[in-house]
């Protein structure tokens, strides 16, 4: 049989995409191989669906399947419209095997029936370790059911060139007062902006990469601001002010110059890159979605292919004693408990989710494994060991996407000049959002 990787743009096939754990708990240096459950000569076809256009990634983790199985095929569907369409293919005549999911669909009736059709994978009978899976990123909405499990995990923060770092014998700051003072040297040395970022109202732009943390740990600090932030209740605002301020701190000590920023970087992800290749920006903001787009852009830049250099991603040191680390949730896989190849799609996931291959997996897509070894991605290599008192996993808080568009909005205008921080406090909730 034909071991294709086939990517379908249709709203009618449906896949489900599928985590399963074996030997996570274990380092990658003595993890046990995968052990094949069945005969090798098991004859199989499975059905997985996403929102990604391409998935090179998943393709890679095919394969090494198929060095398992032979007799088999595994098809990847991309849905357009998946917030539309994934319950369409769902409940259709050839449902899928494996299928995306977002937290942020849990508790949502449009996608009720995601999460009643997902098989438990926390059920002992399956087998499935879930010991390799960070705690923050790991899923549990309720009653500790696990009926998702984390594929990718992104974060927020910067880009850094480490040549450039190494050349004017600086190290990498870790706290908000040696930020201001790298960037002074920086700038001494002709760098005029030592940071720079998108100037836009998205999450990795500018305000959000390099504050949202700060605001977010604030929440996690006081679980009681919550409600009141989502609800959109003007007083819950108050709780913006530490982070704002820090962000108003930080653009007018010169760390960063916006002009520049805006005349220069025109969208938040491809200019970004771009502009970063460049090679003369010490210390670019953005998110690890942003990241993860890196890779396939250094030999489009014809900059870095002339004088390549090595770069790696780092929190933003926002706080007076470190940054604030989001340990955020980028793709999820749940398994259709109704499959017609139950067996077979749960001995995928068994082996897709061995730290081995959530490693390999995170590596080629360039975004952070959901696995405690971040070791095999050097990019990432700066949040192994992370304090845990400053990591806000995405489970720690419960902030709407009504409150983060009005934290967002209140971000751009202060790093803009349109609003003062006391001005962002009063107006929450009712300043405009894209």
């Amino acid at each position: 049989m034909s071991k294709r990787f086939k990517i379908v743009v249709s709203v009618v096939i449906t896949a489900m995409m599928v985590l399963g754990t074996v030997g996570c708990g274990q380092s990658r240096k003595s993890a046990k191989e995968f052990s094949p459950k069945y005969s090798k000569d098991t004859e199989y076809k499975l059905s997985v669906v996403g929102t990604y256009s391409n998935f090179e990634s998943l393709e890679s983790a095919f394969e090494r399947f198929y060095a398992h199985y032979p007799k088999g095929e595994i098809e990847y569907t991309y849905l357009d419209d998946y917030r539309n369409t994934i319950g369409q293919a769902l409940a259709g005549q050839e449902p899928p095997d494996i299928y995306v999911v977002q937290p942020w669909m849990y508790g949502d009736e449009q996608y009720a029936p995601l999460f009643e059709g997902a098989e438990v994978l926390s059920d002992p009978k399956l087998e499935i370790d879930l010991d390799c899976i960070r705690s923050g990123v790991r899923w549990e909405p309720d009653n500790g059911e696990v009926l998702a499990l984390p594929v990718f995990a992104t974060s927020y923060g910067m880009l850094v060139n480490r040549d450039i770092f190494d050349k004017e014998k600086l190290e990498v700051p870790k706290t908000f007062e040696e930020l201001k003072e790298t960037c002074e040297k920086l700038k001494a040395a002709g760098y005029d902006s030592p940071v720079m970022g998108a100037n836009t109202t998205t999450t990795p732009g500018i305000g959000y990469a390099f504050a949202y943390p700060m605001f977010a740990k604030t929440v996690k600090d006081d679980k009681t601001k919550e409600a009141d932030l989502n609800n959109l209740v003007p007083s819950a605002g108050e709780a913006m002010r530490d982070s704002l301020s820090r962000l108003k701190e930080f653009v007018d000590c010169g760390c960063i110059d916006v002009k520049k920023c805006t005349a220069e970087i025109e969208d938040d992800y491809n200019a970004v890159i771009m502009r970063f290749f460049e090679g003369d920006v010490p210390m670019m903001l953005c998110s690890g979605d942003v990241v993860s787009g890196t890779k396939k852009r250094e030999s489009k830049s014809e900059a870095f292919s002339a004088n390549p250099f090595k770069y790696d991603f780092y929190v933003a040191p926002s706080g007076d004693e470190g940054g604030y680390y989001m340990d955020s949730v980028s793709l999820l896989f749940s398994v259709n408990k109704n499959s017609e190849s139950l067996d077979m799609t749960n001995e995928f996931i068994r082996f897709l989710t061995s730290e081995k291959e959530l490693g390999l997996m995170a590596e080629e897509k360039r975004l952070i494994t959901p696995a405690k070894d971040y070791s095999l991605d050097e990019v990432y290599a700066s949040l192994s060991g992370f304090p845990e008192d400053r990591v806000i996993s995405f489970s720690d808080t419960e902030i709407l996407d009504t409150a983060v568009k009005q934290f967002r909005a209140a971000a751009y205008s202060v790093v803009n000049g349109e609003m003062t921080v006391d001005e962002a406090v009063a107006g929450y909730g009712t300043i405009p959002v894209d």
